[in-house]
């Protein structure tokens, strides 16, 4: 173990001088805004977790993240319960509180026509909205809620981008969302680090790095030798 250990802080100062890989879904013309009309701050919102092989996710792997393959398949925007969330883009409401795609006590997901869907989680109510109808970009959608249904542990909206057919796959919404991430990667509620595999120590450890997810797939990073340690052994 302690030699694992060693290898390991080794890897992680080697993995953190290395320059981020371009990811394939990189574009300089991304086609949505932030899920907020007001910008960042302590007293609107902030980023909570990122997308991706997150440390917290990695924890839960094979309990909470299961269905995602392991890893935290959206991002977390960390306000308090009432802040009102705007659409991303102009679309159509696909879903109203369908709970079948999690997020509890509410969700929303909206169609859009480049054949994404953005998905919208925890919400404090049900979204004021009917199935089909058409909303524009900026205009409000949902208001943020709590799963604990407390609006004090842990009130967040939970965001994903989805494919708008079958809505089983899932992207990292930093490729998509025209916003400044590395500024908003400095302040935050939870931990937003990344899991780290010692056998590829380099892989998956940026905000723009992350793999797609398949709904239900095989696991991604059920690593055998994973930094931080796994000491629950699960």
């Amino acid at each position: 173990m302690r030699l694992w250990q060693g290898l390991g802080v080794a890897l992680l100062l080697i993995g953190l001088s290395a320059p981020p890989q371009t990811p394939s879904h990189a574009s300089t013309d991304k086609p949505f805004g932030l899920p907020f009309a007001e910008p960042p701050g302590p007293g609107t919102w902030l980023l909570g977790q990122g997308y991706g092989n997150t440390t917290g996710a990695y924890r839960q792997r094979k309990t909470t993240y299961a269905a995602g393959q392991g890893v935290h398949f959206g991002v977390d925007f960390s306000a308090a319960c009432g802040t009102p969330v705007v659409a991303v883009g102009d679309g159509v409401v696909s879903k109203v509180d369908a709970l079948s795609h999690g997020a509890a006590p509410h969700n929303l997901m909206i169609d859009h026509d480049n054949g994404y869907a953005s998905f919208y989680g925890h919400l404090l109510e049900r979204p004021h909205l009917t199935v089909g109808q058409t909303v524009k970009r900026g205009e409000v959608v949902a208001l943020v809620g709590d799963p604990d249904l407390t609006c004090t542990s842990r009130p967040h909206l939970h965001f994903e981008i989805r494919d708008n057919v079958e809505y089983r796959r899932l992207y990292n919404p930093v490729l998509f969302i025209d916003a400044d991430w590395a500024s908003l990667a400095l302040v935050g509620a939870f931990g937003r680090g990344f899991e780290r595999d010692l056998d590829n120590p380099r892989r998956w450890q940026f905000l723009d790095d992350q793999p797609d997810v398949n709904l239900w797939g095989a696991l991604l990073n059920d690593y055998a030798h994973p930094w931080p340690p796994d000491w629950s052994g699960r």
